[in-house]
């Protein structure tokens, strides 16, 4: 079944982020997306190979992408743990998405709550959360068929998001949905292709990649639109709050429980996880178009550098 969604040229990848640029911005944006769902979308209990039983000869992400690639502990692992791991990193992701798209739904919802429901505006806002709740039901049943538990963010993190879906609004809530989805959008589109994922995973993904770059387009233009003509001090603050959100969005995606549920050790692979150059120089450079974005409405302040450096994505 992974190949019962190819990847169109949606016009979101990377080279049309300049494009997004133009000052003619207006319902015309949404109007396009909402065409493009309609002409594109897919219904993952459908799409995905939810009957075939796990073949544990595949990996559940990339390799490459693994906390552990290139340790010196990956060196020592079995071709099987190797696999297993993956499979529960894999599973680790999924949950952060759904943790992540349930803070954006109720954020989408409440930016709407008062708008005009004839406009394209707000039917596309509901048709992003109609693909975000099929997206959570999809990654919530992959999990499962990954042989994983229910990971979850540390309890102060989830607090932390409780707090975040009440309080952020405008450019603060786009600009941070971005990030979570543009950093997921990176390594989906890896493991995507790679022969060595087990095929529903890489239908998940595709999937994913589909529907997310309408949504990655959307939030680049309401990141704009609101920044539009903002003054010092509301850039300064929203460009604090973006990178707070977006350190714990990216150190939450891979649950330390992962390396026991692998038959690791987990205070061993911990710590060289924690270490591992070779997974921080990956999420820098998948990265690079993000951080180039963040520039161009000006949401790179100092303070907001540290952070991302703190979270090795740039």
């Amino acid at each position: 079944m992974a190949s019962s969604t190819a990847r169109p040229d949606t016009g979101a990848d990377r080279g049309e982020h300049a494009q997004d640029q133009r000052p003619d911005r207006d319902q015309g944006v949404t109007r396009r997306l909402l065409d493009s769902s309609a002409q594109l979308s897919y219904d993952p209990a459908v799409e995905v190979d939810w009957d075939t039983p796990l073949d544990k000869d595949f990996h559940g992400a990339s390799p490459e992408w693994s906390t552990l690639y290139g340790t010196a502990y990956w060196r020592e692992m079995t071709e099987e743990q190797r696999k297993e791991l993956t499979r529960q990193e894999a599973a680790s992701v999924a949950s952060t998405g759904i943790w992540f798209e349930m803070i954006l739904q109720q954020m989408v919802l409440r930016d709407i709550y008062a708008k005009d429901p004839t406009g394209s505006d707000f039917q596309w806002a509901l048709t992003e959360i109609a693909e975000e709740c099929r997206h959570s039901i999809m990654f919530a049943r992959g999990a499962q068929k990954l042989g994983a538990p229910a990971y979850r963010p540390p309890r102060p993190v989830l607090e932390l998001g409780r707090a975040f879906k009440t309080l952020a609004f405008g450019e603060a809530a786009y600009a941070a949905i971005l990030v979570a989805e543009e950093v997921l959008d990176v390594m989906q589109r890896d493991w995507m292709r790679d022969e060595r994922v087990v095929p529903f995973v890489r239908t998940i993904n595709n999937i994913h990649v589909v529907e997310e770059s309408r949504h990655m387009k959307f939030a680049r233009d309401e990141t704009r639109k609101r920044l539009a003509g903002a003054g010092w001090v509301r850039r300064q603050l929203n460009a604090f709050v973006v990178a707070v959100a977006s350190y714990y969005i990216v150190t939450s995606m891979v649950n330390r429980n992962v390396y026991a549920n692998a038959g690791l050790d987990r205070e061993r692979a911990i710590a060289e996880a924690r270490a591992n150059e070779h997974h921080k120089a990956m999420m820098r450079s998948s990265c690079a178009g993000l951080m180039d974005f963040l520039a161009s409405v000006r949401l790179l302040t100092r303070p907001a550098l540290a952070f991302y450096k703190r979270a090795h994505l740039i």
